[in-house]
């Protein structure tokens, strides 16, 4: 999976949250003496500390902190960059040898985004000290979808012929048809319900353009 952390490449088959609706966040960051400190003014470097030491305490590798401010040679933010007007995040990271994706807009910064991904985390590995289910198996509706440029075309997805033309009213056949096999209550997946959902909406988007 290739996957850039500028500029933000979020994931396919998730909705955007309007910016009408974002809101401003306060996060618990861990200070130097060992306290946690509830604050707005989350800086960047805070909530990258944060999301690193959950992603450790998980067994995650390979992360890259997808947003729209520009990145060091490092790969993380540069400092001092104004707000970008889109805020969003995506967390990609391999978990047990499969590509995840975390993404989260919910935020006005993207600060305050990376802390809720991590907070996110934090409060998964709490539900797993009950027994129930592993970190894994939270974290299988997360599992990404290829990167945009290694993705299947929308014809293969739906199982619709090469050049054979198809109406809105056919793709909404198809989608459905598919949904029946890719839908996780029938025996498919989040991330196989994730890619027809992207299918669907790139192929509309294709024959009302």
């Amino acid at each position: 999976m290739s996957v850039s952390a500028f500029p933000l490449q979020w994931p396919a088959g998730r909705a955007r949250k309007p910016a009408a609706a974002r809101r401003d966040g306060r996060f618990n960051i861990k200070r130097s003496n060992g306290r946690y400190l509830q604050t707005h003014g989350v800086s960047g470097a805070d909530a990258l500390s944060r999301l690193q030491d959950e992603l450790d305490r998980i067994g995650a590798i390979l992360p890259v902190v997808s947003t729209n401010l520009q990145t060091r040679l490092d790969g993380l933010p540069r400092s001092g960059q104004p707000e970008p007007s889109d805020p969003g995040v995506a967390l990609y990271f391999q978990l047990q040898g499969k590509p995840h994706c975390m993404p989260c807009d919910t935020y006005t910064k993207v600060a305050q985004n990376i802390a809720a991904i991590a907070a996110h985390i934090e409060a998964t590995r709490a539900i797993e000290r009950h027994g129930v289910s592993s970190v894994a198996e939270m974290f299988a509706g997360f599992q990404a979808l290829p990167a945009p440029g290694a993705r299947r075309h929308w014809r293969e997805v739906l199982g619709i012929a090469p050049n054979v033309p198809v109406t809105a009213t056919e793709i909404e056949y198809f989608f459905r048809l598919a949904a029946k096999k890719a839908h996780p209550d029938t025996g498919g997946s989040h991330t196989a319900m994730a890619e027809l959902i992207a299918a669907r909406d790139e192929a509309l988007k294709a024959v009302r353009s």
